[in-house]
């Protein structure tokens, strides 16, 4: 027995063939590959199954995020609060505006922003126009407390829902808390394309129109530029046709997902790894399951020699990357660099077979270094 790979796209691809497949030739029938009906119906469909007003697809899920701060006005020289330990996708989008990233550190029980530090940043950090939260790993924090908080500072807010695709909280999804919601599709995400896909979520009608302007050269209609900043961000019909056909199953996948996270946290039973809670509710989506240890490169070394792939998400805090390391000399956030050390991914999908969820356990209890 041995795992492919953290996620497996093959399996999960190969139990959708037939319907994949007549999803692609509905599309080629179509004549219409760009912007089209199958658009349309993802947009109508996802926004639905979120709750949201409208939803507006885009090319990919940085895209979005770019897309959500231009329509909320986000220029250059003011500055976009957001946490240093998701990879950089969101210190990307907010370069890409002109705008500076600061850095709110974490809270380490989850790995998540900080409340308290957020509020402090608020309070601290001059020309702060918006707010990026991130639902690391598929946990929604508490962000309609963020929500709140950012507004009484006249602070917009974005939720980065890459990695929580379903998750909600009382019973509202990811992705409505915000004055907008950032999604990705890329393939192994929860709700994954065949390629890179994204898209925007929000209850505001100013805000959708002009992210919908935003994502085709700023037009309001064909050829009639009416937004600067437009660009050419459109979803295919292909990709659209392909998450229309998986958006039915997320729940079922989400809920086995929560299942493998589940017997890893009340399973893996080694003093040198620190487990994240056991969680069964709605607010987690486990989209990907993360142990800590100090000494993790020894661990990672153990799990391959046991053919036990595991991965980091992610190993450098975002103002330590080579490319922005000189504009942040000064910047220090000891938990979210905590964390870039001692975290590793284990093997989480849907397709995961018992077998193998006690094969990855049994390995991370026999680690001894």
């Amino acid at each position: 027995m041995a795992l492919a790979g953290t996620n497996d796209l093959r399996r999960h691809t190969a139990a959708l063939d037939a319907e994949i497949q007549g999803a692609l030739a509905r599309v080629a029938r179509s004549g219409r590959f760009v912007l089209g009906a199958e658009v349309e119906a993802f947009e109508r469909e996802f926004g639905q199954y979120c709750g949201a007003r409208h939803c507006i697809a885009v090319a990919s899920g940085t895209d979005a995020l770019e897309l959500a701060l231009r329509c909320l006005g986000v220029r250059p020289g003011q500055r976009v609060l957001t946490v240093a330990n998701a990879g950089m996708y969101s210190t990307c989008a907010i370069r890409l505006v002109g705008a500076e990233p600061a850095f709110v550190d974490i809270d380490p029980r989850n790995l998540l922003m900080d409340p308290e530090r957020l509020r402090e940043a608020l309070g601290s950090v001059p020309n702060v126009n918006a707010v990026i939260v991130t639902h690391l790993y598929g946990l929604v924090g508490n962000i309609a407390a963020m929500v709140e908080m950012a507004h009484s500072f006249g602070a917009s807010v974005i939720e980065d829902c890459a990695q929580s695709h379903g998750a909600s909280v009382d019973g509202r999804r990811a992705g409505t808390f915000a004055d907008l919601g950032c999604f990705s599709f890329y393939p192994t995400k929860n709700l994954g394309a065949l390629g890179d896909a994204g898209a925007v979520t929000t209850d505001r009608e100013d805000l959708a129109q002009s992210v919908r302007r935003l994502r085709q050269y700023g037009w309001s209609e064909k050829y009639h530029a009416v937004e600067p900043g437009g660009r050419n961000s459109r979803l295919d019909e292909m990709q659209a046709a392909v998450l229309r056909t998986k958006l039915t199953r997320l729940d079922d996948w989400n809920a086995r997902r929560r299942s493998i996270a589940a017997r890893y946290s009340t399973e893996i039973a080694n003093p040198r790894v620190t487990c994240p809670a056991a969680r069964t509710t709605d607010d987690y989506v486990a989209h990907l399951y993360v142990v800590r240890s100090a000494m993790r490169d020894g661990l990672r070394a153990h799990l391959a020699a046991r053919h036990v792939p595991s991965d980091i998400h992610y190993p450098f805090p975002d103002y330590k990357q080579p490319a922005v390391a000189d504009l942040f000399r000064d910047v220090v956030n000891r938990h979210a660099e905590a964390a870039c050390r001692e975290v590793l991914t284990l093997p989480c999908f849907p397709e995961m077979t018992d077998d193998e969820v006690s094969m990855v356990v049994a390995a991370v209890n026999e680690w001894v270094d």
